[in-house]
C-alpha cells in the first residue's frame, strides 16, 4: 500500500467537480448577531448587531490551498454531507485518523472518512448502504485534501415526514 499526502494538481470531473470561480465570487459577509441563537429553549432576541462576519476569514484558513468541491451522491449523509453540498477542502492540512478527506483511490476521487486500521487504512462512508473500503498493500491511496466545512441548504437535507 502506498499513501501520499500530495495529490494531482488538476481535479478531473466525475464523482466530485471543482468549482472554478474567482475568489471574489465567494467574498461574502453579513451582520453577526451579538448573541448565539439557542438550539434548545428560546430566549429573547437582542436588537443589536455585534459587527459583520467575513465568511472568507471564517471558512478559509489557507487561501492558496483551499478549494470548493460539489458533492454528488449520498454516501456521506451520516457525517452531515449531502448530495449537492459544497465542500471547503484544505490541501495544506495533514489528514489524521477520522478526518473527512478527498481521497484518490486507484485514480478515482471520493469523499470518505479516513481511519487507521491494523493492516493499512479504511475509507468509511457515512451511510450503511456503502461498505467500508479497506486500503491495503495492493491499493494506491492519495489524500488530495481535508474537508473543513460542508455548506448546504437546510431545506434540502431535512428528512421527509411519514
Amino acid at each position: 500500500m502506498s499513501i501520499c499526502m500530495e495529490g494531482p494538481a488538476a481535479f478531473p470531473g466525475g464523482l466530485l467537480s471543482l468549482l472554478d470561480a474567482p475568489p471574489a465570487v465567494f467574498r461574502v459577509g453579513g451582520p453577526l448577531l451579538a448573541r448565539p441563537v439557542p438550539a434548545g429553549f428560546p430566549s429573547p432576541a437582542d436588537d443589536y448587531v455585534e459587527g459583520r462576519i467575513d465568511l472568507n476569514r471564517h471558512l478559509i484558513a489557507h487561501r492558496e490551498a483551499t478549494f470548493f468541491i460539489r458533492v454528488a451522491g449520498d454516501s456521506m449523509t451520516g457525517f452531515g454531507i449531502h448530495d449537492g453540498d459544497l465542500l471547503v477542502v484544505d490541501r495544506s492540512v495533514e489528514a489524521s485518523d477520522r478526518s473527512i478527506v478527498i481521497a484518490v483511490l486507484e485514480g478515482d476521487f471520493t469523499v470518505k472518512q479516513l481511519c487507521h486500521a491494523p493492516q493499512g487504512y479504511l475509507l468509511r462512508a457515512g451511510n450503511a448502504d456503502y461498505p467500508d473500503i479497506h486500503v491495503g498493500a495492493d491499493l494506491s491511496l492519495t489524500i488530495w485534501g481535508v474537508v473543513k466545512w460542508s455548506i448546504h441548504e437546510i431545506g434540502l437535507c431535512l428528512p421527509t415526514s411519514p
